[in-house]
């Protein structure tokens, strides 16, 4: 059993990896996406292969489970919901793109091959982290043979898990294949790591002349609209965009009024007086608690700081005032003391029985035959319990038995099924005893306990203060004035200003995101801003947020691809300013002629140099990257001079004193396998998947579904 829950932990991990469904796709989605004017049944076309809804939603579903024990979570938050349906996307893709280049390439994994990552010498990773034995640390290939011929006895959700596991290993292999033959393709010649060697090792002394854009004042610049059209094409690359929307908010929280808080502390002092007196502590917090009993025992310093001490100072039966904590009322009452060890040490001999807890389902002795087999074991260890050892090894039902003879070492109390933890702390040291629990009977041996210290066992009533629906109405009546009242951004700033409301902006926000700094889930208002007809200035409805109203103007709408020119008229800036100031530049420095000593010799420049400069080294001293100057200095001889050169931060003219080769190697293998490495390094950090998404034709409606 520990092996099938092993596996279904892992199944969920793997069925994130490779993509199959991770998230709730309901019907509402789609309603919403055809409330946004469209028919479209697919979620993506991939080179031609459509992805329908249908096939979306029911991959979605059968991950949801998956998930969820994963996370041993009985449901995901709206944000897991929606990152893990991105997620899935993303991956459904990149199996497409694969397939394709698995199918031309004709890439399969045999049966053969299956076998041997399950069974063979040297399996999977993940088969060994899946049926490493607990006890040992060890690779058990035994449990995997086990597992296997069980398998089709287990649960059918177990089942199912097993073969997205299968399906995991093989596109994993698949995966693996590819990025090999990729990789292998990767061919480096003898003249290309030469050169390579050569950038990073060949030196050039140079001495150069230069002035910095920024040395002229800007006021000498009076750019055109030509400049700027200029610049723009020059540098449109540079500004290209996915689709964004501005826009301004106003988040009204739903929070308890003053009138809620008095009415919620009435009933907790109401509380307050059955609580002092009832004998069932446990059931008072079940009936009138948000949250269950808790039986464990704390030691000073667990329990919240503000009823630490008190609790530790008082009377068995005191019960705390009530207090509030952000909107919740807490109740406290000191349910019992005692003096605890920290910590014990016991061996045991478990005797499970068909149908207790993770009992191995090859077990079949009724409950009556193991408590009648547990008490004939109980008898002899009281009479000799240095046979617990030996007994444990022969006849214990907990695998690890077979390590450590039974011995369970030191363990923390509370750390063990209440049961077996209470009747160890209930037998003395050295004693035998015999208890009962979920997981069958238990042969006990205590070999050892810490120094009892002071505990407590603390019963809790919480309780969160309700909105109230007089409340809730006013804060929705508040939301609702502002967006009835607002038809465009000068309404909508006045109504901010007259109410003194807080103003909050979302700047850059993509089609996909689905996260808004100080909004709850604000899906909805992202695909609100996004709907085709919506346009600049338009207000919202009121949004409702888990727990807040939103009320939105619509400030900014820029679409894929190259904004228009006057929209990056201030980003242009650098570009025109040093293209005409460099102008300035070359004419005072052209006007001295072509002569290096001239022109250094004019005191109307700096002059520097570097001794040591390096192809790959890709800075100038002074001005930092300069590309262009130093290739240019690089495919030069020793002697010459260029220039003036325009540069990114200036103008540039420059004497090539000497360059230094380095001397030719008898191997360039290391170059060879560093860029080899470097190469790997990208496609294991998934470039290649990225230049497959980049070269394919992808449609993804997502935008109309969620």
């Amino acid at each position: 059993m520990a092996v099938i829950g092993t596996i279904r932990k892992q199944s969920g991990f793997l069925v994130i990896i490779i993509g199959i469904a991770l998230a709730a796709f309901v019907l509402g989605d789609f309603a919403r996406g055809g409330r946004m004017g469209s028919r479209e049944v697919n979620i993506g076309v991939i080179d031609g292969e459509e992805i329908t809804i249908m096939d979306f939603n029911k991959k979605v579903d059968q991950n949801i489970e998956a998930s969820q024990q994963r996370q041993k979570k009985e449901r995901l938050t709206s944000e897991e919901t929606y990152r893990l349906r991105n997620d899935t996307w993303k991956q459904m893709v990149n199996q497409i793109l694969l397939r394709n280049e698995y199918d031309a390439l004709g890439l399969t994994v045999t049966s053969d091959e299956l076998f041997d990552m399950i069974q063979g010498p040297n399996p999977h990773p993940l088969i060994i982290q899946s049926f490493t034995n607990p006890q040992t640390g060890s690779f058990d290939r035994n449990l995997v043979v086990q597992f296997l011929q069980t398998l089709d006895q287990n649960r059918p959700e177990v089942k199912q898990q097993w073969y997205v596991f299968e399906e995991y290993l093989i596109n994993d292999r698949l995966r693996n294949k590819y990025a090999n033959l990729v990789n292998q393709g990767y061919y480096i010649p003898t003249d290309l790591a030469k050169m390579a060697y050569g950038e990073e090792n060949d030196k050039a002394s140079i001495k150069y002349i230069s002035k910095k854009y920024a040395e002229v004042a800007d006021s000498l610049i009076n750019p055109t609209d030509d400049d700027y059209e200029k610049a723009y094409e020059e540098n449109k690359e540079r500004f290209k965009q996915e689709a964004f929307r501005d826009f301004d908010y106003v988040v009204f929280e739903v929070k308890p009024s003053v009138k809620d808080i008095q009415d919620a502390r009435g009933e907790m002092d109401a509380l307050y007086e059955e609580f002092v007196n009832t004998d069932d502590d446990a059931r008072f917090v079940l009936i009138n608690s948000d949250n269950p009993y808790d039986s464990t025992w704390k030691m000073e310093g667990q329990l919240p700081v503000q009823i630490d001490s008190l609790m530790f100072n008082s009377d068995k039966g005191t019960v705390l005032e009530p207090y509030l904590e952000r909107n919740i009322f807490h109740l406290a009452k000191l349910a019992d003391v005692d003096y605890r060890p920290d910590s014990m040490k016991a061996s045991h001999i478990l005797i499970a029985y068909a149908g207790a807890l993770r009992a191995d389902p090859n077990i079949i002795r009724t409950k009556e035959q193991a408590e009648s087999l547990a008490d004939s074991l109980n008898r002899i260890l009281k009479r000799s319990s240095k046979k617990m050892g030996s007994l444990a090894k022969e006849f214990s039902d907990d695998p690890s038995a077979e390590i450590n003879d039974g011995d369970l070492g030191w363990f923390a109390d509370g750390t063990m099924v209440p049961s077996f933890n209470e009747e160890v702390i209930n037998t003395k040291v050295g004693r035998v005893s015999m208890v009962e629990s979920p997981f069958g009977y238990h042969v006990i041996k205590v070999t050892g306990k810490k120094d009892p210290v002071k505990k407590v066992k603390v019963a809790f009533v919480n309780r969160e203060v309700i909105v109230s629906s007089e409340t809730y109405q006013q804060i929705f009546s508040k939301a609702s004035k502002l967006a009835a009242e607002s038809n465009n951004i000068e309404d909508f700033n006045i109504a901010v200003e007259d109410e003194r409301l807080n103003r909050r902006k979302a700047l850059k926000v993509n089609a996909m995101d689905n996260n808004i700094t100080g909004l709850n889930n604000p899906r909805q208002l992202v695909l609100w801003a996004y709907r085709e007809d919506r346009a600049v200035g338009d207000v919202s409805e009121v949004f409702d947020l888990e727990g807040q109203f939103v009320v939105a103007v619509l400030i900014t709408k820029a679409e894929e691809g190259f904004p228009p020119m006057i929209d990056v008229r201030t980003r242009l800036n650098t570009f025109v300013y040093n293209d005409l100031k460099g102008k300035i530049i070359l004419d005072e420095m052209k006007a001295l002629g072509n002569d290096f000593q001239t022109i250094a010799q004019s005191g109307q420049f700096k002059m520097d140099e570097m001794a040591s400069l390096t192809f790959s080294s890709r800075n100038i001293k002074g001005f930092g990257s300069e590309n262009k100057i130093i290739g240019t200095v690089f495919g030069s001889n020793e002697g010459d001079n260029f220039g003036p050169e325009e540069g990114k931060g200036g103008i540039f003219v420059v004497e090539v004193n000497k360059i230094t080769r380095t001397s030719d190697q008898d191997s360039y293998l290391d170059i060879v396998n560093k860029l080899q490495n470097n190469f790997q390094t990208r496609i294991d950090q998934g470039t290649l998947y990225t230049a497959l998404e980049n070269a394919s034709d992808i449609e993804d409606n997502r935008l109309l579904f969620f």
